[in-house]
């Protein structure tokens, strides 16, 4: 069952009678259905009455609800307006635009715009490459979608996939210094899609894909690393394979065992599975089988599209068939990216000892952490309120900082494998509970940025 967390936490601003007990009773009332106080503020105090603004906690929008009632139960209070905590940080969107230079007089702006701009256009048009050094592609990023894939919420467009995306900038920035700005197209047209970005990309230095549908992700992706001169990466894909990979060379540890000789199994063949089985595939893994909804990926089964197909070529060697508890029989890890609640305490009994689990859906893993703790050794979610949460940001951020600093053109499986052992040696001593470093870890981003320019210099992939 999910606890109250800040993704749904609440102000209440509520008319109450000035009392001692006040402000027990209020807490006691929101208590009393499973809500958390976070805040207590008194905004007005009078003789008879006081205006105070309630902060809580919330495990979902119906229980806030609840919450309300709770309080609204109260005698003597009046619940004058309830605020939903997350939809304030969203107004007006997260994101602005501001200059790096002044702009106090005429000669700031004679610089800055015309006539002394004219100057820099015609270098540049001379020299186009010193588009990365006068102007802001030298350090930023397009976040581009299409809404097809919007978190674990489905199709909803480009419109509702805005707010994803000015996180993602924001995050960007916050980590990493990079300008980041979402680009949501209207449109779930591959060629639009891909057309659509190329004809943007001289504005940019790196191009990030996000939410876009497996499989027409992989194609796009793909060709568009082919025709751009600047890094294409798909987060949904290489930043989750980064950082699962950097988090269970941590666990192994942990474990004591070797990727060698472990038998590995990916529940999620879309776009995070397909690039965890790449990466992990690159690492020699004992046994790799990757399962979707259909059961065991394995080169005999029927009507499978391009990327199972490939997939298969890569994993389950001996061509075992079944469905997922088929799977995990002996298993050493299993990696979930696919759908809540599929396995449970019976299905981990099978696995090896000393097992592995990354139950990474989101917001509802694949198994219960709980049940998980029971019968694995290392366990890893996608929840920020569970030990060892495997979260993008602790890849993309830094990733872009190395591409740019490097002026690549390109990005490798080298710069991914490189990012994925950075993040892990910020751990320098795992256990149980920690196999991957913090989000706020400040160490994190510099480390894979530098891990990044290091392998752009070994592959030769940077601008000249």
């Amino acid at each position: 069952m999910p606890v109250p967390g800040p993704g749904y936490a609440i102000t209440a601003r509520l008319e109450v009678p000035a009392s001692a007990g006040a402000a027990g009773d209020l807490t006691v009332a929101v208590g009393s259905v499973g809500g958390v106080v976070t805040a207590f503020d008194v905004v007005e105090a009078q003789t008879a009455t006081l205006v105070i603004d309630m902060s809580c906690n919330a495990r979902d929008e119906a229980h806030a609800g609840e919450i309300t009632r709770a309080l609204e139960a109260l005698p003597g209070v009046h619940v004058r307006k309830v605020s939903d905590r997350t939809f304030l940080m969203h107004l007006g969107g997260k994101l602005e635009v501001q200059s790096k230079v002044s702009l106090r007089n005429r000669d700031d702006l004679s610089r800055a715009y015309t006539p002394g701009v004219a100057r820099v256009c015609q270098a540049i048009a001379a020299n186009p490459a010193d588009a990365r050094r006068l102007t802001i592609k030298r350090n930023t990023v397009a976040v581009v979608t299409d809404g097809s894939a919007v978190l674990g919420l489905g199709n909803l467009g480009a419109a509702a996939a805005m707010p994803v995306m000015e996180g993602k900038a924001a995050l960007f920035k916050r980590f990493a210094g990079v300008d980041a700005w979402p680009v949501c197209l209207d449109t779930q047209d591959t060629e639009e899609i891909i057309r659509t970005v190329q004809i943007l990309a001289p504005a940019y230095g790196g191009i990030n894909l996000e939410d876009i549908a497996a499989p027409r992700c992989f194609e796009i992706e793909a060709r568009l690393r082919e025709m751009l001169d600047i890094p294409v990466f798909h987060d949904d894909q290489h930043g989750t394979a980064v950082v699962v990979l950097g988090a269970l060379r941590n666990a192994l540890r942990v474990v004591g065992k070797s990727l060698t000789d472990c038998k590995i199994v990916v529940c999620g063949v879309g776009a995070a599975g397909s690039a965890i089985i790449r990466l992990l595939g690159s690492q020699g893994p004992g046994e790799l089988l990757a399962v979707d909804i259909d059961g065991i990926v394995h080169r005999d089964r029927a009507g499978m599209h391009a990327n199972l197909c490939s997939i298969a070529e890569m994993t389950n060697p001996s061509g075992q068939s079944g469905q997922l508890a088929d799977a995990m029989v002996g298993a050493d890890v299993f990696i979930g990216v696919s759908a809540p609640n599929l396995i449970g305490a019976a299905e981990l009994e099978t696995m090896a000892g000393d097992a592995v689990v990354f139950a990474l859906a989101n917001p509802d893993p694949e198994v219960d952490p709980a049940i998980a703790l029971q019968h694995a050794a290392v366990v890893a979610t996608g929840r920020s309120d569970y030990p060892n949460q495997i979260n993008n940001v602790l890849a993309f951020p830094g990733v872009f900082r190395g591409l740019l600093d490097a002026h690549a053109r390109d990005i490798t499986d080298a710069m991914l494998l490189a990012a994925s052992a950075a993040i892990a040696d910020v751990v320098p001593e795992p256990n149980p509970s920690f196999v991957v470093p913090s989000v706020f870890d400040a160490a994190v981003a510099p480390a894979v940025a530098e891990a990044v320019r290091e392998a752009t210099r070994t592959k030769d992939v940077a601008a000249v």
